[in-house]
């Protein structure tokens, strides 16, 4: 960033980021696992508690392919936030890699929503089909779920500009990323054909 682009920088945004960067170590860490076990626990609550909330007049049959399609467009944003990174285009990679979290909160807004409305769709593929598709579904809800903290740590590193540690975090936060993001849009396609069955 030159010296330009931190002259205009808004006075609000730099009061966070200095207040970002004197957070102890424990503090940050303490804030993000919170975080992370508030959104896992709720999660796991609207999975085993389907329709624990009702709002009336709410069509949530639109949104689980409203979810495939903001996995879809994280996926892509994480794949051009990677190739801008290789490009040393920092710029450009910030604008993606901070897209695709606020998609992840718009998705996660979107999969609570609907799992407190709707009611459980049970897959109805038999045979080796059946083992696929809970293999990928195991996979991917429990990187999904080691992903939370992983993603606020890489976020808060970079925002701290402590780059050494962001980038050795992200080694590990882009992959399992891009694959929770990818094999969301597979769940969907393969249990898409049994969403309308006994609702």
């Amino acid at each position: 960033m030159d010296d330009h682009r931190i002259m205009n920088t808004p006075q609000s945004n730099l009061a966070g980021s200095d207040k970002l960067k004197s957070l102890s170590e424990r503090t940050m860490s303490l804030l993000v696992y919170s975080v992370s076990i508030i959104v896992v626990l709720l999660v796991a609550f609207m999975l085993y508690v389907p329709q624990a909330i009702t709002i009336d007049g709410l069509n949530v049959m639109v949104l689980p392919k409203l979810n495939a399609f903001i996995n879809s467009a994280c996926t892509i944003l994480l794949t051009l936030g990677f190739y801008f990174i290789r490009k040393k285009n920092i710029a450009a990679h910030r604008m993606m890699m901070m897209s695709a979290f606020g998609l992840s909160l718009l998705f996660l807004l979107s999969y609570v929503t609907y799992h407190s409305s709707a009611p459980s769709t049970t897959f109805g593929g038999e045979g080796i089909i059946r083992l696929v598709y809970f293999t990928i579904l195991i996979t991917h809800i429990t990187l999904a779920a080691i992903i939370v903290p992983l993603a606020l740590f890489t976020l808060l590193r970079a925002w701290r500009s402590e780059f050494p540690l962001h980038k050795k975090i992200a080694r590990w936060t882009l992959p399992i990323w891009l694959y929770v993001t990818i094999t969301g849009v597979i769940v969907y396609l393969m249990i898409s054909p049994y969403y309308t069955m006994g609702q």
